[in-house]
């Protein structure tokens, strides 16, 4: 794999972890707490890396067996990134800080983390349809592998804005909702581009 993967790949992720949704909702609650952000954010990405586990394990399963499903993937993930952008652009998220959480207990927040994130189902279907787009059936790396590495390149990312979310929330994102909506409409009109994008290259092949 090269650099230029990993970047386009991250142009991509960062669209995700940026736009507001359970996660950001999570860590916000976290946040205004203050000293459960850090247990909040580590469950999070524990969630998150059992469901790129899985992915991992799956697809490259499949690819083995039948490279053409690689591509079939790739309209698939198309499709669906083109439908959230549209979904962002016309209901742009805005995470609430409303739920309240009963114990500190870093082990709770943590567990409720991973249960937020490894447990939705939403979370594999954004795995299986975003990390196959950009392994390479030909790579020195084996899909798997591949898709462990952008994954994990993933979840430094999720890490960094999730701590700067949580952490900022009382004075950024509840007293600025606009700014939210400002940052999930950004992301939608990307996500749409790169869709369309994705899916005209599949035309022309």
């Amino acid at each position: 794999m090269t650099l230029a993967i990993f970047a386009a790949f991250w142009a991509v992720s960062i669209l995700f972890v940026i736009t507001p949704g359970m996660d950001w909702a999570y860590v916000i609650s976290a946040g205004i707490r203050g000293r459960v952000v850090v247990p909040a954010v580590a469950g999070l990405l524990f969630g998150h890396l059992l469901a790129i586990v899985v992915v991992a394990a799956g697809v490259g399963v499949l690819v083995a067996g039948n490279p053409l499903i690689l591509t079939g993937l790739t309209v698939v993930g198309a499709t669906y990134l083109l439908w959230i952008g549209i979904n962002l652009l016309l209901n742009p998220p805005v995470p609430s800080s409303a739920e309240k959480q009963s114990s500190d207990s870093w082990m709770r927040w943590a567990g409720k983390g991973v249960c937020i994130s490894g447990m939705n189902p939403k979370v594999f279907l954004l795995f299986l349809a975003l990390l196959p787009q950009f392994t390479d059936p030909h790579a020195l790396w084996s899909i798997p592998t591949q898709i462990l590495a952008l994954g994990l390149l993933h979840l430094v990312s999720c890490g960094l804005v999730y701590l700067l979310v949580g952490y900022g929330s009382q004075s950024v994102l509840q007293t600025r909702p606009q700014a939210a909506r400002v940052v999930s409409r950004i992301s939608g009109i990307a996500m749409t581009l790169i869709a369309v994008v994705l899916l005209a290259e599949q035309a022309l092949k």
